[in-house]
């Protein structure tokens, strides 16, 4: 917890000159020197406005915000989130919404299990599996709608098994609700926000990450803990990317937040590092760690105002793992340096022994990117003296089979560029190619989908504009949605952004794509949700999600920004859901199932 030292601040002043309220002192003091101070990862308190009062109490006491949060006494924290939102924090769980029978224990049928539906990470859904063809989209209605209550964002990716819809939430709550009608099976209540997919393994046992870098294991019938296991003490880390399953053993990303903590200057700059860890299906017990930053972080320098520096740091995981069972190893995707030195396994493609954690190859994609939350302040003592673009690696790794049996491994990455490596080569550059311009906010943000002949990328570029509460979205920048053939990387067709009208829109397409035989789905940070045709990119079906929604649970719902997860397709039904109020993106709240009319 930092105190607001820089007075210039608008709220530092209204608060001195009229004697504000206890919780507009608490903000100044504790968050503003943070939150009206960064441009992009943190908000302002104009968009803190949006959320609810329950939702900041929790991330300050045990959520995102908990590092900060957690040395406050309650009463503290609960005046801050009311002074902010002008609301009273109170829960607004309805209680409604529960399925009247006991769920089955029967896990056969079609499913969309984990991040990309297979091992593969593909983000492709068969024929058979998907239960609805290209032709029939077109008459795709809402069949029911979901509310998280408390919530500002849903930004989880859903799953289908069993005829179960399994889904985690930002406050942390996951939920196993029916597939066809909406009704609430049973709940959850992790220690901090889950933005994984549920990952549902032999035995009915259902597994998934928080973001206090928590993995757990959950009975899927009735939504008992098995076991939960901290797979990283980093006060910051987090596991964002969700974790994968093969041959009774977990495979479980680590990233952090940290690396935007340092927009405060003092804050001692960095000393996590990124890593993979194997833990036992059964137990929970750890079989391997492996870091991609070998060394130790160690004190570099010290700032003019004295602030200990550390390095190296970095290489987070983002994303989901990708399980090659030919070759016995895993392939991820690793973030950017946080503080100097660089280091070789950042912004890079990394394959992984599954049995031991050994690195088998490592392919750095961009070398030097050494960038922070301090760059682009006002006070730069934190940021490195060369800082990189930021491109690191977000999205999760594809391994693909073309039909003459040549293997790829596909990696979108922030630069805005597609990469295509062979995994049998130590994974040799096969082809690139550039879809956008790349920035901070993406490039290809969540990641691409792809079938056995064709990838499909969409592209974020997300610009913003100066306005009075600071930045918004610019309507007129980012967006796009590519067909890139797999054999050759040549760009088969390009799908223009929309065009964007609404307060505080966007056209990027930050989230990740979903694909079945002959159609793309693609979300939108201006709140649509569209799929194209996967031969010409031709737009065949839009759904505005910004509106308000009747929900099966009673919870007054909103859609927002699709950012995040994409969609799960399975059964004859499509699963998405809608809002994120993270990065100047509209807030929502709601689960929506489609189905055909």
């Amino acid at each position: 917890m930092h105190s607001c030292r820089k007075f210039t601040l608008a709220l530092c002043v209204i608060g001195v000159a009229r004697g504000a309220t206890d919780g507009a002192d608490l903000y100044a003091k504790h968050c503003a020197s943070c939150h009206e101070v960064i441009a992009l990862a943190a908000q302002n308190r104009a968009l803190l406005k949006n959320l609810t009062a329950e939702f900041i109490v929790r991330s300050l006491a045990n959520g995102t915000m908990h590092a900060q949060g957690g040395r406050l006494p309650a009463a503290d924290r609960t005046a801050i989130a009311e002074y902010l939102t002008a609301k009273p924090a109170h829960n607004v769980d309805t209680g409604a919404g529960w399925c009247a029978a006991s769920p089955s224990s029967n896990f056969s049928g079609s499913q969309w299990n984990g991040w990309g539906a297979d091992l593969d990470n593909s983000r492709f859904q068969p024929a058979a599996a998907a239960g609805f063809t290209a032709d029939q989209v077109p008459s795709l209605k809402l069949k029911w709608a979901f509310g998280y209550p408390d919530s500002y964002s849903a930004f989880a990716q859903p799953i289908v098994a069993g005829g179960r819809v399994f889904v985690g939430s930002a406050l942390g709550m996951v939920y196993s609700l029916d597939s066809a009608s909406g009704c609430t099976y049973w709940s959850f209540d992790a220690r901090a926000g889950v933005r994984t997919a549920i990952t549902i393994g032999p035995g009915n046992v259902a597994y998934f990450g928080d973001l206090r870098a928590n993995a757990y294991a959950l009975d899927a019938v009735t939504g008992k803990l098995l076991w939960k296991t901290t797979v990283d003490d980093h006060a910051l880390a987090r596991i964002t990317g969700s974790p994968v399953l093969y041959q009774g053993k977990l495979y479980v990303p680590i990233a952090s937040r940290s690396e935007w903590l340092a927009a405060d200057s003092h804050y001692e700059c960095c000393t996590f590092r990124g890593s993979v860890v194997a833990l036992d299906a059964k137990s929970g017990r750890q079989i391997w760690k492996t870091y991609t930053i070998a060394d130790r972080p160690k004190p570099t320098r010290k700032t003019k105002n004295g602030t200990q520096l550390w390095g190296p740091s970095g290489g987070g995981v983002w994303g989901s793992p990708a399980i090659d069972t030919k070759r016995n190893v895993l392939y991820i995707a690793t973030g950017d340096n946080y503080s100097e030195p660089a280091t070789p396994m950042t912004d890079a493609i990394v394959a992984l022994a599954l049995d031991t954690g050994k690195v088998a190859w490592s392919r750095q994609i961009t070398s030097g990117d050494v960038f922070n939350g301090g760059c682009g302040q006002r006070d730069t003592s934190l940021c490195p003296e060369k800082p990189g673009p930021d491109f690191d690696f977000g999205s999760a790794t594809i391994l693909r089979t073309l039909s003459n049996g040549k293997r790829l491994l596909i990696a979108g990455q922030k630069s805005g560029v597609l990469h295509a490596l062979d995994p049998d080569d130590e994974g040799k550059i096969v082809w690139q190619q550039k879809l956008g311009k790349g920035s901070i906010l993406g490039g290809i943000q969540w990641g691409p989908a792809a079938d056995s002949e064709t990838a499909y990328a969409a592209i974020s570029d997300v610009g913003f504009v100066p306005a009075p509460e600071g930045l918004q979205p610019d309507p007129k920048t980012g967006g796009g949605l590519f067909a890139i053939q797999l054999a050759t990387g040549e760009k088969l067709w390009s799908a223009l952004p929309e065009e964007c009208h609404t307060p505080r829109c966007s056209p990027a397409q930050s989230a990740a794509v979903t694909t079945i035989p002959g159609v793309v789905f693609s979300g939108s940070m201006d709140g649509h949700f569209r799929a194209y045709s996967s031969k010409d990119g031709k737009n065949i079906w839009d759904y505005d999600t910004v509106r308000d929604f009747e929900t099966v649970n009673r919870i007054p719902a909103r859609g927002g920004s699709l950012d995040g997860p994409g969609a799960a397709v399975a059964g004859g039904m499509l699963f998405v859901n809608s809002g994120y109020g993270y990065f100047f993106g509209m807030p929502g709240n709601v689960l929506l199932a489609f189905g055909v009319e």
